[in-house]
């Protein structure tokens, strides 16, 4: 029985996972997250760390592998790394067993991977770095509105003649904003707006990758309700019957997919009877 931890440092948050692996049959024992808000980032990393350690009941030293992904240099205790498009792409199968692709949508940035059933990345496409479709530009949006990020989703999925922003810059985007509010255009709608534009950016990856149904949603827009409703309204209007998969966890795919990762790599060195360092 192996006890392993992932950790997924992002750029607003930081997400930890604890899962034990024994034989093929993975657990997950507990998970957490804490946004970063301008603190000191290994401060963060460590309190959320050892405080998901104590809600699963494991202890530093129970753990075989520690596992980062996304901004691994905070995490100096870590066993290993891995790329956050396999550790996605692993967490979304574990918590969703049926998908076929996985939408990561981010604070920075957005991907789209087309995966088979044992999560390997069989094709993926990517947002670019300037693009409005990103978590970290809908928070800037709501704080410029006066509007919690819990009541995003909530005020956009009430829109109804919504206003578009540019798709392409974030700058633009915000300008577009700035000129809605003055033009007295609710929040409701503009929030809609928001949401359709970045839907028909990921509908586009969906299409490059070939994607195949049902999409896992993961990372931070997961619990967008917002967000998922203009996607799934997105993929009707454009012919699309495949279904877009949320679970409850999606936000901690990323540090779900590392721990599991880290698990069985831990398994294979050992059945090897290489020794992986003590985390």
């Amino acid at each position: 029985m192996s006890f392993a931890a992932g950790i997924d440092v992002g750029t607003s948050a930081v997400k930890v996972a604890v899962v034990r692996a024994h034989g093929g049959d993975e657990k997950l024992l507990a998970l957490d997250t804490e946004r970063i808000r301008r603190r000191d980032l290994k401060d963060v990393v460590d309190e959320v760390f050892e405080r998901c350690l104590q809600a699963a009941g494991v202890a530093r030293d129970d753990l075989v592998y520690i596992a980062s992904t996304g901004d691994g240099d905070p995490v100096d205790f870590s066993t290993g790394h891995f790329y956050g498009m396999t550790t996605h792409a692993r967490g979304a199968i574990f918590l969703l067993p049926e998908s076929r692709s996985v939408l990561d949508a981010g604070a920075l940035h957005g991907r789209v991977m087309r995966i088979d059933e044992r999560s390997r990345v069989l094709q993926y496409a990517m947002t670019s770095q300037c693009a409005s479709g990103s978590g970290q530009f809908l928070e800037n949006i709501s704080r410029y509105l006066g509007v919690n990020l819990d009541e995003v989703g909530p005020l956009s999925a009430a829109g109804e003649t919504p206003e578009l922003v540019s798709g392409i810059c974030a700058v633009l985007a915000e300008t577009d904003v700035i000129n809605m509010v003055s033009r007295g255009i609710t929040t409701e709608n503009i929030l809609k707006g928001i949401h359709i534009s970045m839907a028909n950016r990921f509908v586009k990856l969906l299409r490059r990758v070939s994607a195949e149904y049902p999409v896992a949603v993961t990372g931070g827009l997961a619990r967008d309700e917002g967000f998922v409703l203009a996607l799934k309204e997105r993929l009707a209007a454009e012919g699309e019957t495949g279904e877009i998969h949320i679970h409850p966890d999606s936000i901690h795919a990323g540090a779900i997919g590392a721990a599991l990762w880290g698990a069985f790599r831990h398994d294979k060195l050992k059945a090897k009877g290489v020794a992986t360092a003590k985390p």
